[in-house]
């Protein structure tokens, strides 16, 4: 059974992608990444799926607000 929290992980990473169709996978892991823990000397190894869930959403709403602000 998968965790709950990844669940939503996975729900989310999917519309983050409907809202950046042009940037790669790995790209918008990275992001994420570097979001939820800081520059890379940090370990990505330790990252908790809470502080990805939550780079999710904030990376969510930077995009939704911009594109607001342009339309």
């Amino acid at each position: 059974m998968i965790h709950p929290t990844r669940l939503e992980l996975l729900r989310q990473l999917e519309r983050l992608s409907e809202l950046a169709p042009d940037v790669r996978l790995g790209q918008l892991l990275a992001n994420l990444a570097f979001l939820a823990a800081g520059p890379w000397d940090q370990t990505l190894w330790d990252l908790e799926d809470e502080q990805l869930l939550a780079a999710i959403q904030q990376h969510m709403a930077d995009l939704l607000g911009r594109q607001q602000n342009v339309a």
